[in-house]
């Protein structure tokens, strides 16, 4: 089975190549929901983040009558410091590649030919070396800032500061055995995405 790794810095339409994936039968596990799972009230996650980050010692990040974590209060807690980013990261991480080799071990045992890691962090996390072949989704700055301005709470100075957090999109291309630029319409990434699937196909043949 090929396993994929596909990655890109945020508002390089990582998502929208990830559903076409999906659209050519291609399974794709993406990291974000899962940390999305992990942060609901119900989750294998909870117990921990509560230790790390108890109500008496937080309550401006809980909801005071369910205990419930405010989310929008939650993220910004989280990206303005990094002592309780790194700590967060320490609970998830673990989790999230959980995960990842539950799908990939379901993935098998379904007989699947290829499947996708759809992985934000993948080069800063040396996710590389779990992945077969490797695919950034890439598009030039001013479109990239545009989508990232036109999403709920984001503003010029998060943007960039998100920006400085993760690996420059130029080391993110030349690390990638493969990109996809994402600027010049759906149609074109489509056709993209199909002749390096079919590339990666007949390298394992």
């Amino acid at each position: 089975m090929i396993i994929l790794g596909l990655t890109g810095s945020i508002a390089m339409g990582k998502s929208t190549i990830g559903t076409m994936m999906k659209n050519m039968n291609i399974p794709v596990h993406e990291a974000d929901i899962e940390v999305n799972n992990l942060l609901q009230p119900d989750s294998i996650a909870r117990p921990a983040i509560a230790a790390a980050f108890p109500f008496f010692e937080y309550p401006q990040i809980y909801d005071r009558k369910t205990k419930d974590i405010k989310r929008k209060k939650f993220s910004d807690f989280i990206f303005n410091n990094d002592e309780h980013r790194q700590a967060l990261e320490s609970i998830l991480h673990p989790l999230v590649r959980k995960s990842q080799n539950e799908f990939i071990r379901t993935s098998k045992l379904k007989g699947r030919d290829i499947i996708c890691l759809d992985i934000p962090l993948l080069f800063e996390t040396r996710a590389q070396n779990r992945v077969d072949h490797t695919i950034t989704v890439s598009a030039p700055y001013d479109i990239q800032r545009a989508r990232a301005l036109s999403r709920p709470n984001m503003s010029i100075d998060k943007f960039h500061a998100i920006l400085e957090r993760q690996m420059p999109d130029a080391q993110k291309c030349s690390l990638s055995d493969y990109v996809i630029r994402t600027g010049l319409g759906m149609a074109y990434s489509m056709k993209e995405l199909k002749t390096i699937i079919a590339d990666i196909k007949e390298k394992h043949k």
